[in-house]
């Protein structure tokens, strides 16, 4: 059984017991999150698709840690013009574990 959920604006396919890295949420670390934004669930082949969002359909989740992501780095050039520009940036990222998918 898998859904794709709407997280923080982003769509995750999210599986029972899934880790996965998603843009810095509110909230602390170990607290429950509870996700209404369900696009579509696949329950072995039964496939339901919401329009937008599947009524009293929840993604549970658990916040494990909090932190920031790999250096990312921005270079920017004008070629002959002596013009040259570079940039870091990390993101922050929440680390969340699925521990359930609800249809009712």
């Amino acid at each position: 059984m898998y859904a794709i959920v709407d997280i923080a604006g982003q769509q995750f396919k999210v599986e029972k017991d899934k880790k996965l890295y998603v843009h810095r949420l509110e909230g602390e670390e170990g607290s429950e999150l509870d996700f209404n934004k369900v696009l579509l669930i696949d329950n072995d082949g039964k496939v339901r698709v919401g329009t937008p969002n599947i009524k009293n359909a929840v993604v549970r989740a658990r916040i494990l840690s909090h932190l920031k992501g790999d250096k990312v780095l921005v270079f920017k050039k004008k070629r002959r013009k002596g013009y040259q520009k570079l940039n870091g940036h990390r993101q922050y990222l929440t680390q969340i574990q699925i521990e359930d998918i609800v249809t009712k």
